[in-house]
């Protein structure tokens, strides 16, 4: 079946790229988008946290060191 998409230009010239970069076409990107999107492949997004992430005991400062920066963000 033909469609047509109304893609921005800057993100269309990123797929072009995309594509001659990994020697296949637009058409073929598009696809693989559209399958993992039907497939459930595709990658979650993040959850909201909630506010505040980190209590104050004095509203509009924190005192905070790298060690609970990682614990909030989770870095590996």
């Amino acid at each position: 079946m033909r469609t047509t998409l109304d893609i921005p230009d800057i993100k269309y010239r990123r797929l072009k790229i995309k594509a001659a970069r990994e020697g296949t076409s637009v058409r073929q990107i598009v696809l693989r988008g559209v399958d993992r999107e039907l497939n459930g492949d595709a990658p979650r997004r993040t959850k909201r946290l909630a506010k505040p992430i980190l209590k104050s005991y004095v509203p509009g400062s924190i005192r905070i060191d790298n060690e609970q920066i990682y614990d909030v963000i989770g870095f590996p």
